[in-house]
């Protein structure tokens, strides 16, 4: 752990990130508001309170994460908290960062650098031997190569990348065998190369689950390929984390006769570098974005003048009746109410813990109607 990460602090922050309602957006707000993950839990119950919610929240105990770390370390697997010396820089990039994830097998993978390699699970053979061969030879200079651990592209990916350093972030638990042809490859994965899992241990993977993989996947790479796609692919949705994240993204062109190629194309179209090799990656990657990605990041959250507990029912009014079921950014929050942006923050967080807003993909914020 970096210095000025107390074992309470961090064991503040495992709980935080483990309670009810606390999402990645909601746990950088609680810290970018309060000093400490330890003042943080002791206001989690009276914020929930302002934010008007319905029942008590549950907050995650001392034994509980002394529980999920013993289960873990027994399977030879361990917790990354936000704030630890080897959670990885391209991560802490992020806006928000997971506050916490899993992992098994080779930590020092996550202080390389490395590209990811995505497409579809019904990928075609020359789809799947393309994507081996930019997984080998990217691994021959050196790039981890990050993947889901899906059914064809990434399991090719994968499998051609574990002897030069291979990353699998998983949509469930990390001790969750999915899909289940792929055992053997996540075995071996666990033990020559790095498995990581943002949900709890025994989490199933679900369809809701698959998209804040996605996002662990492009945060992880300085870029991403899309090999194989179909224009409503998962695939596609890990291109737009990435273009987000403000990583290079690269996408393999397919017939238009195929609709496994519609989404590479579709990304072509829309200014994806068109790449057939694995030099057309190396030429075409922003080496001042890379440099900048690998630097060490902030060392935390700066607290902001206005008080998290300084909010009153007029500032909480304006922001619900700028919010509804439409998802709309905070800035957009920001600009409708002329509030400060501490302030949005603040009733969002109240919000959240209530149970009354929903924050989608990019941070987007929708008001939940009332039942």
């Amino acid at each position: 752990m970096k210095a000025g990460l107390s074992d309470a602090e961090r064991m503040a922050r495992i709980r935080l990130a483990r309670s009810e309602s606390v999402g990645p957006a909601t746990f950088r707000d609680l810290l970018t508001h309060l000093p400490s993950a330890v003042e943080a839990l002791e206001a989690l119950p009276d914020l929930a309170r302002r934010g008007k919610r319905h029942g008590n929240l549950r907050i995650a105990s001392e034994a509980d994460i002394t529980r999920e770390i013993k289960a873990l370390a027994a399977k030879g697997a361990s917790l990354i908290v936000f704030g630890d010396a080897d959670y990885p820089p391209l991560l802490a990039s992020l806006d928000p960062p997971p506050p916490v994830f899993c992992a098994m097998g080779d930590l020092t993978l996550l202080s390389k650098k490395s590209f990811a390699i995505v497409g579809s699970r019904n990928a075609s053979a020359a789809g799947t031997k393309l994507a081996g061969i930019l997984a080998r030879d990217l691994g021959q200079e050196d790039f981890v190569i990050v993947s889901g651990l899906a059914r064809g592209i990434d399991a090719a990916a994968h499998r051609a990348s574990v002897s030069t350093g291979t990353i699998a972030v998983l949509g469930g638990g990390i001790d969750i065998v999915y899909p289940e042809e792929n055992a053997d490859l996540q075995n071996e994965i666990g033990k020559s190369g790095l498995l990581i899992a943002e949900m709890p241990l025994g989490t199933q993977p679900r369809a809701n689950l698959f998209p804040r993989r996605n996002r662990l996947i492009s945060g992880l790479s300085l870029g991403v390929v899309v090999v194989e796609a179909a224009l409503r692919s998962g695939s596609l949705i890990t291109a737009r984390y990435a273009l987000e994240q403000g990583r290079d993204v690269f996408a393999v062109p397919g017939s238009p006769l195929d609709p496994r190629s519609g989404g590479a194309n579709s990304l072509i179209k829309q200014g994806a570098a068109l790449i057939e090799n694995a030099g057309d990656i190396l030429a075409g990657i922003d080496m001042p974005t890379v440099r900048r990605l690998l630097e060490p990041p902030p060392p935390d959250y700066i607290p902001p003048t206005d008080k998290i507990h300084d909010i009153d029912e007029s500032v909480r009014s304006r922001v619900l009746t700028a919010l509804g079921p439409t998802p709309m950014l905070k800035d957009e929050i920001i600009r409708e109410t002329g509030l400060s942006a501490a302030k949005v923050s603040a009733v969002l967080i109240e919000l959240a813990l209530a149970n009354r807003i929903e924050r989608g993909i990019g941070d987007r914020i929708s008001l939940i109607p009332d039942v």
